[in-house]
């Protein structure tokens, strides 16, 4: 890893120069941040990398385009290098976190329908909540931008409400990140960053217990338990291989 030419490191990963031109190497960290405090999540990195493979994979296989290629060991994974649209959007199906404290919503409760919020990415201004005009009055995306993003985001939350509630787990809310990807004089939006219990509310939804970074930010305890629980509920590693990888991870 430290032959290769560190490009970004943010609060769960470092990017690398990729082999070849137009890649990069994800590398997944176990680093975890609350409001309060920092700390590390044993044996993240390892989840987070093999449950944002299998995401990615599944929605490059129905034709919803990410950034991801291929998954190269138990922490990194090769992507296409993408120019990062500095705007996450939120999806969220049901009131929590900031929603919740925003409009005094009960926590849990099924919105009407799923709610999409744009969020400028600046982690020094605390990642503020903005709106359409703001995105195009400062540049950040372009109304085609903005209207491809929505279109994605909303297939993204289909499928893995569909993926999720089959293996016993509610979607309550997701973050995702979009790049455009430049193919000659060609650009489209692609997803970017990764899907895993870092960016997702999943909750358990026979008992509602969080099963995501919620744990770490709301001091609940059982941290790693809850996102090797998503794997496992996945299919992704079986129960001897988690703690083989998480330890040796």
């Amino acid at each position: 890893m430290g032959r290769r030419r560190q490009v970004y490191e943010g609060r769960a990963k470092i990017l690398f120069e990729g082999p070849e031109p137009g890649t990069l190497v994800q590398y997944f960290k176990d680093d975890a941040a609350a409001a309060d405090r920092q700390g590390v999540i044993t044996g993240k990195g390892v989840l987070n990398n093999r449950i944002s493979e299998f995401i990615m994979t599944r929605l490059n296989e129905v034709g919803i385009p990410t950034h991801f290629m291929r998954r190269l060991n138990m922490r990194e994974q090769l992507v296409k290098e993408v120019e990062i649209i500095p705007i996450t959007l939120m999806v969220r199906n049901c009131a929590a976190g900031s929603l919740a404290r925003r409009l005094g919503l009960p926590v849990g409760q099924p919105l009407p329908r799923s709610i999409v919020e744009y969020y400028y990415k600046s982690e020094e201004l605390g990642f503020p909540l903005v709106c359409e005009e703001h995105v195009t009055a400062f540049g950040w995306a372009v109304p085609q931008d903005l209207d491809d993003m929505m279109a994605l985001a909303l297939r993204v939350n289909d499928y893995l409400s569909g993926l999720f509630i089959g293996v016993s787990i509610r979607l309550v809310d997701f973050r995702l990140e979009f790049g455009r990807l430049w193919q000659n004089e060609d650009m489209r939006i692609v997803i970017a960053d990764e899907i895993s219990p870092d960016n997702c509310r999943l909750w358990d939804i026979s008992t509602g217990e969080p099963m995501d970074k919620d744990r770490f930010d709301r001091n609940l305890g059982q941290v790693e338990q809850g996102y090797q629980e998503v794997a496992k509920r996945l299919g992704i590693l079986q129960p001897g291989e988690m703690r083989e990888q998480t330890a040796s991870g």
